[in-house]
């Protein structure tokens, strides 16, 4: 295995872990430490994995980062009724340069994620999300990205990356995978007109902070589509986080960013998922709420469905719904209730799906059909196919 780049959790880490109530996290947690390396992953769900890298921030370099608070918030809780088992890989320490910090990144996250083990990332400045996204490079397939931050991050591509610019990176290196990019919760003063358009010239998803807050349920096709699921922690409204280091007194709430992680953990496609821009100075109720975040996905991933199977597919119930010279299918799983909606796979064009595929909707898209209303997220994901 290819997890020669972490450094195992510190054995103060581990001993205040044996220290805690036998029923905590901290008693089931497996660890990477000094003396046993590498635990079996076997039987492994997620991984816990650290990234000490946050060079190329716009803010300082932060040179004491560390996770380890973070770690002793989490091992203080107590499972749910899981039938899951967690790992505590410790940290990629942070390279000679940041391109040698990415690399260890993109190893890491794919032998994990062929390991059929979900890594949870903890890292520092968000353009690790580069890294994390170049991971699936070796998958040979097309990636869904949702990004949970105020920002859409597009920045230029002829820059050199950064925290604030890295999502162009993504959009025009080869290799080609990006298929959607979702951003969740973006403030529209803090993104420009320009942005704002690219995002929709694009065919990319876009949804406003109000919009999620309002009905935090929008969030559940959008993360059943992904692949890979970013949260920049600045995505949190300043009172939530505890601290005043992001400056902005609006964002999500602690309610709100759980239940957006829960949505994550639930989805059966997402196979990575990273926590960025956590910093030294933030205070315990920062640590406390990343933690709780690592506890939801961790309680999404117990409670899924196994849904995106052929096998499960068959028993889907298929509505058809005539709209101007379209037929767009419909199918409902009779065990989850969950919809979804076909995109159809046209040979003819030089298309970056390679068959027909179901894109994750709502029970309201599908009544919006009824009434002769094409479900915006369906027109988005056809037409950039026919791109």
């Amino acid at each position: 295995m290819e997890l020669d780049f972490l450094s195992p959790v510190g054995n103060d880490i581990i001993d205040y872990a044996k220290s805690l109530n036998a029923h905590s996290m901290g008693s089931k947690v497996k660890f990477n430490s000094e003396f046993t390396g590498i635990p079996d992953l076997d039987d492994v769900q997620i991984a816990i994995v650290g990234i000490r890298e946050s060079r190329l921030s716009e803010n300082d370099e932060d040179d004491l980062l560390s996770f380890d608070s973070i770690r002793k918030a989490f091992y203080s809780l107590f499972p749910g009724n899981w039938h899951l088992n967690i790992a505590d890989l410790g940290d990629i320490q942070k390279g000679a340069t940041v391109k040698d910090t990415y690399f260890a990144v993109e190893k890491t996250v794919a032998d994990l994620v062929k390991k059929g083990v979900i890594p949870v990332l903890l890292g520092g400045s968000q353009d690790l999300l580069y890294a994390q996204y170049r991971a699936y490079d070796t998958l040979d397939e097309m990636v869904n990205l949702v990004n949970v931050d105020a920002r859409f991050d597009l920045g230029d591509a002829e820059q050199v990356i950064s925290n604030k610019s890295y999502v162009s990176k993504i959009i025009v290196n080869e290799p080609y995978n990006l298929f959607n990019y979702s951003s969740i919760g973006y403030q529209t003063y803090f993104n420009s007109q320009e942005e704002i358009e690219l995002m929709d010239r694009l065919f990319f998803d876009a949804y406003r902070l109000g919009e999620i807050s309002n009905d935090i349920s929008l969030i559940e096709p959008i993360m059943r589509a992904a692949n890979l699921v970013s949260v920049d922690l600045s995505s949190i409204d300043a009172a939530s986080i505890g601290h005043s280091y992001f400056k902005s007194p609006n964002g999500f709430n602690g309610k709100e960013i759980c239940a957006i992680s829960r949505y994550a953990g639930l989805s059966d496609k997402v196979s990575s998922f990273g926590i960025f821009e956590y910093n030294s100075n933030l205070s315990e109720l920062s640590e406390m709420l990343v933690a709780q975040m690592i506890w939801y996905f961790a309680e999404g991933v117990n409670y899924r469905n196994n849904e995106n199977t052929v096998a499960a597919k068959q028993d889907f119930i298929k509505y058809q719904v005539p709209i101007d010279d379209d037929i767009l299918v419909f199918y409902k799983s009779p065990t989850s209730g969950r919809w979804w909606i076909e995109i159809p796979y046209v040979a003819s064009l030089n298309t970056k799906l390679k068959r027909t595929t179901l894109l994750p909707c709502s029970e309201e898209d599908y009544l919006e059909a009824c009434n002769q209303v094409i479900p915006e997220r369906w027109y988005k994901a056809k037409r950039k196919n026919e791109v």
